[in-house]
């Protein structure tokens, strides 16, 4: 029934309406039903330092603490290796994904300054 390719761009239409107040729980959905490029792109989001305090302020988030803690884990790994990055490349621009993805999770080309 080509249940796979729905799912992918029901992905993908999700991943352009990323927002602040619904990021945390699309993360949470993502993480049961198994979306793994959704989960990418919200994981990338939430790990934006503008916005990280902003969703951990959501109730979305408190519901991903309880339905995902292991989603909670990963997301600190993915913060700690977005600060680890920022800090060791020297004359870069701050953008954690500058060298890979847009907010989006598209592959875009790495900016040299």
């Amino acid at each position: 029934y080509g249940l796979e390719r729905l799912k992918l761009l029901c992905e993908a239409k999700l991943s352009e309406d990323i927002a602040i107040n619904n990021v945390a729980t699309t993360l949470a959905l993502a993480e049961q039903h198994h979306c793994f490029r959704l989960k990418s792109v919200c994981l990338k989001f939430v790990a934006l330092r503008q916005n990280l305090r902003a969703v951990m302020q959501t109730e979305g988030f408190e519901y991903l603490k309880v339905s995902c803690p292991s989603v909670i884990s990963e997301l600190l790994e993915f913060v700690a290796r977005i600060s680890e990055h920022s800090l060791s490349t020297v004359g870069y621009v701050n953008d954690p994904l500058a060298d890979c993805c847009n907010t989006t999770g598209r592959r875009v080309k790495q900016r040299i300054f």
